[in-house]
């Protein structure tokens, strides 16, 4: 017999793996609490172009009441904050710098995206899965998309909570901030794939296939069809045969495993976009290379037929809160995945039989290419999606 010491552990290990999902592909396995990001700078931050830190303007639930900001305009544009930044009284802060108005602009997902939805392309009834790190399932932007929330052991004993989750998920699915405001959500949550020596692809690998089996048990008219990882893999990798093996199953089961590493496994090219606080979101002319590949771009080092896709500048779901957002200056290819990935379920809803490769040629022909000078040279810059064209002729 168990000693009394340990019968209570067990119990409770018990209760929590079989929290994990449901047989029935529903089911949310624990409400993890919000995450606490506060801070009191004692110093103005500054911001310097030359560098690579994409954190230099972190002003995410910071008590700025004791500094004075009034001079600091130009470096501001520059930061990310969020519902619970504490700002200076208007005499300590800059003229015109509205942040109430970028944090409110950058809600849009922008490129009309909004118009398709007023038309009723919103993703219904399409599954979109994504495996990130852990989610805090609560929040307003898509608990009522949310339909499986299920983590890997090790998730139930974190304390902490990404910033990751609630970013990718609100991209895909958030009701207003959203690509794709009424598909179904199905969440995977891991942190033991990603160790001090790298990840484990091979662990990834069985979270692909989880999805997989859940996507068995889901009626045929609300099947999983696009899966969003935002991360990529290399060949060397721990576990790369066994993570590229996954995909390949998953897309002979119709789902799009939108990645990181998109030119490997379909031999496509994804970028995202960069643009100003206040510039509009919906006019193509408001985008340029995001800040992390701008250089790269007018040094002609980059890929051609890319697709172009929002990054910078996106307010989206906060970890912090249930109703918290955040705004985001500055993003990496982590944003892009996922709103690709709302993209295909709004495409996946006016023609289910669509394919990854339908998709890209039909967004690549419908996009839009805009002229950028810089330094008294004319560049080329696209091809932008445009998601109302490639949804008019995927409706043809």
């Amino acid at each position: 017999m168990l000693q009394k010491k340990y019968l209570v552990p067990l119990i409770l290990m018990l209760v929590l793996l079989s929290s994990c999902g449901t047989s029935t592909g529903t089911g949310i396995a624990r409400h993890p609490g919000p995450a606490d990001f506060s801070k009191t700078p004692d110093s103005v931050p500054v911001y310097d172009p030359q560098s690579n830190d994409l954190w230099q303007m972190d002003l995410r639930s910071a008590d700025l009441t004791k500094l004075d900001l009034s001079k600091s305009k130009d470096d501001l544009l520059y930061a990310s904050f969020d519902s619970k930044t504490i700002w200076p009284t208007p005499d300590q802060m800059p003229d015109n710098f509205d942040w109430q108005r970028i944090m409110e602009t950058a809600k849009s997902p922008g490129l009309g995206i909004r118009e398709l939805h007023n038309k009723g392309i919103t993703g219904k009834g399409v599954g979109i899965a994504i495996i990130d790190a852990t989610l805090l399932v609560d929040h307003q932007e898509y608990v009522n998309q949310l339909k499986l929330y299920e983590e890997t052991w090790e998730v139930q004993w974190l304390d902490s909570m990404s910033i990751h989750g609630a970013a990718v998920a609100s991209i895909a699915v958030g009701k207003t901030v959203g690509v794709a405001p009424e598909a179904d959500l199905y969440y995977f949550a891991n942190e033991n794939c990603y160790g001090k020596g790298g990840t484990d692809f091979e662990c990834l690998s069985k979270i692909v296939r989880r999805v997989l089996e859940v996507n068995k048990q889901l009626p045929q008219e609300h099947k999983i069809r696009v899966l969003s990882m935002s991360i990529g893999w290399m060949p060397g990798d721990k576990g790369y045969d066994e993570i590229t093996s996954a995909v390949e199953d998953a897309k002979a089961d119709g789902i799009f495993v939108v990645n990181a590493v998109l030119e490997n496994t379909y031999g496509f090219q994804l970028f995202g976009m960069g643009r100003d606080p206040l510039a509009n979101p919906d006019d193509p002319s408001s985008y340029r290379p995001a800040d992390w590949w701008l250089n790269n771009f007018y040094a002609g080092a980059v890929p051609e037929k890319m697709l172009l896709v929002p990054m910078d500048s996106r307010t989206m779901a906060s970890p912090t809160g249930f109703s918290d957002y955040v705004y985001y200056r500055q993003g990496g290819t982590s944003w892009a995945i996922p709103y690709l990935a709302g993209t295909y379920a709004l495409s996946v809803q006016v023609k289910p039989t669509i394919t990854a490769e339908e998709f890209w040629k039909t967004a690549l022909e419908t996009g839009e290419t805009i002229q950028m000078t810089y330094e008294g040279r004319d560049y080329a810059f696209g091809v932008i999606l445009d998601p109302q064209a490639l949804i008019a002729a995927l409706q043809k």
